[in-house]
């Protein structure tokens, strides 16, 4: 009740400032303990998945919270897990205003953000001065992509710059090379891109893991737009360089559920329910083919118990919601994993 009063006020700003104004207010509340007072919490529900432990399976995806400003406060509702992100190396102000556009009818979100971000000198300290949802059993994703000026090249010298940045500071590290809002970034989930940067990631992260005493597991997010027939292959590659996960998926460029709504053919990605359909065909076809060689970690158009269970039956160990959030706020969490609980206490898992 108290959420759906809010996203009333919310949905009158437009979807940037409601955003900001959101993550602000959260911040103070949170500090005072309200939203324990406000919001169900969704009791524990263990999970394995990285060589880590998820108090639960359902975790925010990363866009939330770009700059790691907010983990702490968004921690207190309940999340098992946070991805914070996508951060680059530098700061940069991502793509012009307006860049996020409701699809209301169809419960769906298009932005263009372009990896708005402080830069991770500043995400790092954010992530430094914020302890207490980790300390409480929460697992810290942060989630690294290229800056927009760097030549697609260059790429990898970026992803290299990110990851050895966050490295001491994240329980895992999500390679994001699957926006639609960085020019030609999607080409880096080609063949000979993707082994190019997964090697060079692999080769940094043995040394890293040598000089801080700890593996931090590497997540890589794809998007919805491959083909069928390209997914086996990438898959493949991220098993043969010693990923650790895949996050299944990024945001859609397609438009076909959503012909004729305002706002519909506004460029960017798209996300919420007109994305959940083929977002869980990319995790079975993942899960198909990985045979239990790669957890998988379901994003994309999770709005309700009912979906978080479809994705896991499709194959995928975590859950994350994003644009769901947005329209349902944070009691679905507690939908989720009710019904994941319900459903393992019937069939096991």
């Amino acid at each position: 009740m108290f959420y759906s009063l809010a996203r009333a006020a919310l949905f009158s700003l437009d979807p940037e400032v409601a955003h900001d104004l959101t993550l602000k207010k959260l911040d103070r509340v949170a500090a005072l303990g309200i939203p324990r007072l406000l919001f169900r919490r969704a009791d524990d529900l263990p999970v394995q998945a990285m060589g880590l432990s998820f108090r639960n399976p359902v975790g925010l995806a990363a866009g939330m919270d770009k700059n790691a400003a907010h983990v702490d406060a968004l921690g207190t509702l309940g999340f098992g897990h946070i991805e914070a992100g996508t951060v680059t190396p530098l700061p940069q102000p991502g793509n012009p205003k307006p860049r996020i556009f409701r699809l209301i009818p169809a419960q769906g979100v298009i932005n263009r953000m372009g990896f708005n971000n402080e830069g991770v000198e500043r995400f790092v300290a954010n992530v430094r001065r914020q302890p207490r949802f980790r300390a409480a059993g929460g697992i810290l994703g942060l989630n690294i992509g290229k800056n927009a000026a760097t030549p697609l090249e260059r790429a990898l010298d970026d992803y290299l710059a990110a990851l050895r940045a966050v490295y001491a500071h994240a329980d895992y590290v999500a390679v994001n090379i699957s926006s639609p809002n960085t020019k030609d970034l999607r080409a880096l989930q080609g063949e000979r891109e993707l082994q190019a940067l997964l090697a060079g990631l692999a080769a940094a992260r043995r040394a890293l893991e040598d000089e801080h005493g700890r593996r931090v597991p590497l997540a890589v997010k794809i998007a919805p737009d491959l083909a069928d027939a390209a997914i086996a292959p990438l898959a493949d590659l991220l098993v043969a360089n010693g990923v650790d996960g895949v996050i299944a998926t990024n945001t859609t460029i397609a438009r076909d559920r959503v012909r004729g709504l305002a706002h519909a053919d506004e460029a960017g990605g798209l996300s919420g329910r007109p994305l959940r359909e083929r977002a869980t065909e990319v995790v079975r076809l993942l899960a198909g083919h990985l045979q239990g060689r790669l957890p998988i970690i379901a994003s994309g158009g999770v709005m309700s118990g009912a979906d978080a269970l479809e994705k896991v039956q499709a194959g995928a160990t975590l859950v994350q919601i994003y644009t769901g959030f947005i329209y349902s706020g944070p009691d679905l969490i507690v939908d989720c994993v009710d019904a994941l609980r319900a459903h393992f206490a019937a069939h096991g898992g």
